[in-house]
């Protein structure tokens, strides 16, 4: 297939994803798209929400038998049916949504299987309700779904600058026995690659400490044990890593810009800063599976269905992201 689709799974159906969906397609920038869009999703569901908000779409239902040509049609939603019984388009986020979400993610996984898209974008899911407790994230459970787990890395990017935690939703806890000088050597080489791949660069590479201030009581720190032994090693295949630097002050300003991607050794450690720099000017990406898979960098934020003032942003900036991928 000589231009693959873009496969987009509308998650959580009690979030903000119809509504900021909606609002991208009529975004002038959407026109640079150069893949089709294939909606996976609740036609009836949809069709409520363009009523809603006052839209005029039309809606093109797509064969579920893939041996066939996709006949997608311009200037419609191209749409992959998926059943979803409902009294109320807006409702409060509960497992009732269990069944349905998991039959949007196994369609979007078999296209993926049999090479029928170019890239996957999720809409926002309640890891809660959704994963209960047997996937730490999303990004877990796509790597478990499709036999690469534990190569996942999650890279949270920005044009500017992009963040990566070694561990991803992992408590506090817990993170200590889980980073490794394979890790993280594993993690940096995976987002140098992509950066090379796809945007045809080598990026500068910062790693945080794991302690304040990179230092410890103990006689040997995590730092002098694993983090600056990976470092060393990184350097011998030409990639361009410092570190490791004090959590506290890499994201100054005047720290920051040197970089290109600042990899933490967990979660809040790098997200914190991100978000407080960029706010959901960032997309999501999963790296080290067979497909790139995006999502935009906000959840289903229910407190906000129905009132049409949710940012699009975030996701026409993964629509737009595709271009790059071949």
């Amino acid at each position: 297939m000589k231009n693959r689709p873009i496969v987009l799974i509308a998650g959580e159906p009690y979030s903000i994803f119809y509504e900021i969906f909606l609002k991208s397609l009529k975004n002038k920038s959407i026109k640079k798209i150069r893949s089709p869009i294939i909606l996976i999703g609740s036609k009836r569901l949809l069709q409520d929400q363009i009523n809603f908000y006052n839209y005029k779409f039309y809606i093109n239902e797509l064969d579920k038998d893939f041996s066939k040509p996709i006949k997608y049609k311009n200037n419609q939603i191209n749409i992959i049916n998926v059943n979803f019984n409902y009294k109320k388009i807006f409702d409060k986020i509960s497992d009732k949504s269990n069944n349905y979400i998991n039959d949007c993610c196994n369609i979007a996984i078999d296209l993926v299987k049999k090479k029928k898209v170019k890239t996957l974008i999720n809409g926002p899911i309640s890891k809660k309700n959704f994963l209960k407790k047997k996937y730490a994230g999303m990004t877990e459970y796509f790597a478990s779904k499709t036999g690469n787990k534990n190569k996942e890395v999650m890279l949270i990017y920005n044009n500017n600058l992009s963040v990566s935690p070694v561990t991803t939703h992992l408590p506090l806890k817990k993170i200590f026995s889980k980073i490794t000088k394979k890790k993280i050597i594993n993690s940096v080489k995976t987002i140098n690659n992509f950066y090379i791949k796809y945007l045809k660069k080598k990026p500068k590479i910062a790693l945080t400490g794991m302690n304040p201030h990179c230092e410890s009581f103990e006689k040997k720190s995590e730092e002098d044990k694993i983090i600056s032994p990976a470092i060393k090693q990184l350097k011998k295949s030409k990639i361009i890593v410092s570190g490791p630097f004090p959590a506290d002050t890499i994201f100054l300003e005047k720290n920051y810009k040197k970089f290109n991607v600042i990899v933490g050794m967990y979660h809040d450690q790098v997200l914190t800063p991100i978000k407080t720099i960029y706010g959901f000017d960032a997309i999501n990406i999963t790296l080290g599976l067979p497909f790139l898979r995006i999502t935009p960098d906000h959840g289903p934020n229910e407190s906000m269905l129905g009132k049409n003032k949710s940012s699009a942003d975030s996701l026409i900036n993964a629509l737009l992201f595709t271009n790059k991928i071949k």
